[in-house]
C-alpha cells in the first residue's frame, strides 16, 4: 500500500521511523538538489538538506497538510538558506562533474563542434554567474521555477509572499539576466 505525504507524516508523529525514512527517501533528492543551486557546496548543502529533514520530523506532530508536503520542506529550507546567507557570504564555485567538467555543459558536448562547446560553456557559465549574484531572495525564486518547476503558487508558499510579490521578484530577475545577456551578447559573447 502507498501512503500519501499526509499519512506517511501522521505516522512520523505517533514515532514511526519507518515512514519518516520513506518521506525523507521520497523527497530527499529535490531538497537537495535546490540546497546544492542555491549554496553551491555539497558538504553545505548536505548539512542544510539534512537540517531540514530533522526540522520536519521534529515538527511532524504539528504538521498540518494545507500545502503539499514538498512546499512545506522547501519552506524550511529556504529560511535555513537564507540564514546561512546572513551568517557568512558563500563563495559560489561552477557544478562540475567528477572528472572536473561543467554539469550541464558535459550532456551537450558530444554532439556540438569545439567552438560551438566552448561558447556554450561561457554562456552556462555567465547564467551561473548572474544567478548567484541575485539577492537570495530572487535566486531561490528563479531556482524553484526554472529548476524545479513549481507552481507560482507554490514559490509564494515558500517564499512567505504573495503571488504577485512572487511574479514581481521573477519579474525582476528576469530583467537582470535579459539586460546582463545583452551586455554579455555586446562584449563579444564573453564574461568578465
Amino acid at each position: 500500500m502507498e501512503y500519501s505525504d499526509s499519512e506517511l507524516m501522521a505516522l512520523t508523529a505517533k514515532g514511526d521511523d519507518e515512514a519518516y525514512g520513506l518521506l525523507v527517501q521520497r523527497h530527499y533528492q529535490a531538497i537537495y538538489g535546490a540546497a546544492l543551486k542555491m549554496l553551491k557546496d555539497k558538504f553545505l548543502a548536505e548539512e542544510i538538506t539534512q537540517k531540514v529533514f530533522l526540522q520536519a520530523y521534529r515538527a511532524a506532530g504539528r504538521y498540518e497538510p494545507r500545502a503539499k508536503l514538498r512546499t512545506w520542506l522547501y519552506t524550511i529550507l529556504r529560511r535555513l538558506v537564507l540564514n546561512q546567507f546572513r551568517k557568512k557570504e558563500i563563495q559560489s564555485s561552477p557544478l562540475v562533474t567528477e572528472n572536473g567538467e561543467d554539469k550541464d555543459i558535459a550532456t551537450y558536448q558530444s554532439a556540438m563542434s569545439p567552438l560551438d562547446q566552448l561558447v556554450k560553456q561561457e554562456q552556462m557559465e555567465w547564467i551561473e554567474k548572474i544567478i548567484d549574484d541575485l539577492p537570495p531572495r530572487q535566486r531561490l525564486a528563479v531556482i524553484l521555477k526554472s529548476y524545479e518547476d513549481l507552481s507560482y503558487d507554490e514559490i509564494a508558499r515558500i517564499l512567505g509572499v504573495s503571488i504577485p510579490a512572487t511574479k514581481s521578484l521573477l519579474f525582476r530577475a528576469r530583467e537582470t539576466l535579459r539586460l546582463a545577456f545583452q551586455k554579455w551578447e555586446a562584449s563579444g559573447k564573453r564574461i568578465d
